[in-house]
């Protein structure tokens, strides 16, 4: 479902990215393959950095359809960005990247905040983020910070994840997984 990105997924992800369902919404706006393979091998680089956390989503043939990244980390924080593109839209691949990506940055990483940013505009964002049943309303948060991320305009819903209600969350979930039999 999920695999740290790779430089040679670009021709796929820039084709589904450019879509007008999905170019606007997407934090780095790219109008050229080159600069869509600057900016990924930019990704690579500030992950082996510790400054990002960036995985390519994959359907169930294993072929890339969009990306989940944290950007910003700082102090245990980071800020979730995700697309995926519009073919697959509303087949679920959403929540089960980001159940599977939360798992691995809270189980994995000091990180204790996921922030999320969603355009007012951007209702297919909004309906889906709150879908999930481990985000809390921004508006819980300190109005400085509601305020810093919201600046100079108020264009943007705030969520918040942390650690532990999602690993609460994942704890009391069953797993939905099927039970595989090891044979020896």
């Amino acid at each position: 479902m999920l695999k740290k990105r790779e430089v040679h997924e670009v021709p796929v992800l820039f084709e589904l990215a450019l879509h007008p369902a999905v170019a606007p919404f997407i934090r780095h706006h790219i109008k050229t393959m080159d600069e869509f393979y600057f900016i990924t091998k930019q990704m690579i680089d500030k992950e082996e950095e510790g400054k990002v956390i960036s995985r390519t989503i994959l359907d169930e043939y294993e072929q890339p359809i969009g990306t989940i990244n944290l950007f910003d980390i700082h102090q245990h924080t980071g800020f979730l960005a995700t697309w995926i593109g519009a073919p697959y839209f509303g087949k679920g691949y959403n929540k089960t990247a980001k159940e599977a990506f939360l798992l691995e940055v809270f189980s994995t990483t000091l990180i204790e905040y996921v922030f999320m940013k969603v355009r007012k505009t951007n209702i297919r964002s909004k309906m889906a983020v709150l879908k999930l049943p481990y985000i809390t309303d921004g508006q819980s948060l300190p109005s400085h910070l509601y305020q810093a991320i919201n600046a100079p305009d108020d264009i943007y819903e705030v969520f918040v994840v942390t650690k532990e209600h999602f690993l609460t969350y994942k704890h009391f979930t069953p797993n939905e997984q099927p039970e595989t039999e090891i044979v020896s």
